[in-house]
């Protein structure tokens, strides 16, 4: 199974990998939501949509929809 944004739990941080850039809205590729940038889920609202993310410093809100559609490489933190 593939990792995306909306696999991650509160507080993970991971690496952007691939998406289908046809998929993504251009208001998203502008905030910094590319390839190699580090993406970390800040917040889930109340009813699981949107998400709420650091994306190289930007946040965003997203739709669940579009987070299952960006691909991610999970960071290890260890405590």
């Amino acid at each position: 199974m593939q990792n995306t944004i909306h696999t991650l739990k509160k507080g993970e941080k991971a690496i952007i990998k691939d998406f289908d850039i046809d998929l993504i809205p251009l208001k998203l590729l502008e905030m910094g939501c590319l390839p190699g940038n580090l993406v970390q889920l800040l917040q889930i609202a109340p009813l699981g949509d949107p998400l709420y993310l650091d994306i190289n410093g930007s946040h965003v809100a997203i739709r669940v929809e579009t987070a299952r559609e960006i691909e991610v490489e999970l960071i290890k933190t260890n405590f």
